[in-house]
């Protein structure tokens, strides 16, 4: 194919090291260096090591050595843009930007000299390769920023090669990861489709590395097949489906029943009382919200099907509960200062701040004015092009806006940020109406008592209530709602939770 050429390497950096003793020596330098800067300074040696006229087996080897360096202190250095409100503020631009080209490069040097290496030796660099790939992949999950097409490329290059080669399948243990046990390309391989097709996007940041965590330790069991399983009860994916232009020769077929029948087994276990912890999925989630995320999960082994092209259309979106609840209810649930509660929020919002840079947003009939963000919609993804000085945003979040004329709550999920600054997201409105009250009792913020708002939404199995996500709030507790058809509830249970709000099933008293 025309595009399974790697990048062309820079041939303007002389390598700092060229054996094992001083590579050594450079590195013992750097024990003091934060880092962010450590990784900035091994990029910059594997971008020479990767241009270099160094035999392949030596390049392997020292790119070995920067490798071990490297692996320990990328936990340290995520959480720098994990997760962060979008567009990313310059500090967590930079420290993404360094890592994920860290990983991008050191996956292209190894699969650039693997193939020269001898034939016994080459399982060790394509597996290095993969790895890489995944763990860079793996990064603009954390950051929730869209994955260029070169990361799907590399990994059907590094496909292709390691079964080319006769690597594919063959377990290899990595020194680097020694939790991770023995492992082979094609589990490196499964490890990354998986997670892309679980939509990483739209899992919370707790929610994120539990499955990671997952798919590390089930990665083996998925098999690649040169041609389909016929069995009715395969889950079978067509790598041609996720990856365009596959080359000819590389196994497409993906078998993923293994894996569903274990999401299966651990939803059976969790409702008969089993803990997540006991199933090794941690202790950041309770039983019920990990029956829902391997459920969530179960209905993304199958690829998406492609949709005919959708009509755009423009959306004005407003963001957190008291906007929210302002556009449901039609007034303003905490006045600012002496000013009515029927008065538009953008004038208050001009006597707070001096100015408001957001658009109103009104009905067809007078109704409060709201001011919202203007997004463009097509289907259910919202997208808002690159704004100087734009509101940064972090999913999930609680929204409303009006659709079909009438105001609606939901959730802003899935959101994701292009390298241009260009914010995508789904979008996902409660199908029952909410009703907009709030709390009887008054919350203290900052040298006021305020208001907490709160939507009621009753469903065929009863009721549940959203909230602020510092609402204080406590499950089995009782909760006065003012100005609501209902006037007590007791909450049960967290149904979702988001960066702002939190969901809860609820029980009358």
């Amino acid at each position: 194919m025309h595009w399974l050429r790697l990048p062309e390497p820079r041939r303007d950096i002389a390598p700092a090291f060229t054996d094992a003793e001083s590579a050594q020596a450079w590195l013992g330098a750097l024990s003091s260096t934060p880092p962010l800067a450590v990784f900035s300074a091994l990029l910059e040696q594997i971008q020479a090591l990767d241009g270099s006229a160094l035999p392949p087996a030596q390049v392997v080897s020292l790119l070995n050595q920067l490798r071990a360096v490297a692996v320990p202190l990328q936990s340290l250095v995520e959480g720098q843009f994990t997760r962060k409100a979008l567009p990313m503020q310059a500090d967590e631009e930079q420290a993404f930007e360094i890592t994920h080209r860290l990983w991008m490069q050191f996956g292209i040097a190894y699969l650039r000299f693997g193939p020269q290496c001898t034939p016994a030796n080459r399982s060790l660099p394509l597996h290095r390769a993969t790895t890489a790939f995944r763990l860079a992949q793996y990064c603009h999950f954390l950051a929730a920023r869209t994955c260029p097409q070169i990361a799907d490329k590399l990994l059907v290059m590094a496909l292709a090669a390691a079964e080319a080669n006769g690597v594919l399948r063959r377990p290899l243990a990595d020194p680097d990861f020694p939790q991770h046990g023995k492992g082979s390309v094609s589990g490196q391989l499964a490890w990354a489709i998986l997670m892309r097709m679980a939509d990483p996007y739209h899992l919370t940041a707790t929610q994120l590395p539990v499955v990671n965590r997952l798919y590390s330790r089930w990665r083996e069991l998925v098999s690649f097949q040169a041609e389909p399983d016929r069995s009715a009860a395969a889950y079978v994916v067509d790598l041609a489906a996720l990856f365009d232009d596959l080359p000819p020769g590389v196994p497409r077929f993906l078998n993923l029943r293994t894996i569903a029948v274990k999401l299966g087994q651990r939803i059976k276990l969790l409702g008969a009382g089993e803990s997540p912890e006991a199933l090794k999925l941690g202790r950041s989630l309770s039983a019920p919200a990990a029956i829902r995320l391997l459920q969530d999960l179960e209905q993304y082994l199958q690829p998406p099907s492609r949709t005919a092209p959708q009509k755009k259309d423009g959306i004005e979106i407003v963001f957190g509960s008291e906007d929210a609840y302002a556009l449901l209810k039609d007034k303003i649930l905490n006045p600012v200062g002496a000013q009515k509660a029927d008065q538009p929020l953008v004038y208050q919002r001009k006597a707070v701040f001096g100015i408001d840079q957001s658009s109103p947003l009104r009905t067809n009939r007078s109704r409060q004015t709201v001011p919202g963000e203007h997004w463009k919609l097509t289907g259910n993804v919202a997208t808002r092009a690159p704004q100087p000085e734009s509101s940064r945003r972090l999913a999930p979040t609680l929204i409303a806006a009006l659709v079909g004329e009438s105001p609606s709550l939901g959730v802003m999920a899935s959101l994701q940020c292009d390298d241009d600054g260009t914010l995508s997201a789904r979008l996902r409105w409660y199908d029952e109406e909410a009703e907009a009250c709030n709390l009887k009792r008054l919350a203290p913020k900052g040298d006021r008592l305020v208001r907490v708002p709160a939507f009621l939404l009753r469903h065929r199995w009863g009721i549940s209530l959203v909230l602020p996500a510092d609402s204080g709030a406590r499950l089995s507790v009782s909760l006065d709602l003012a100005d609501c058809s209902v006037e007590q509830v007791i909450l049960t249970e967290i149904v979702d939770r988001g960066s702002d709000f939190i969901h809860y099933a609820c029980k009358l008293p």
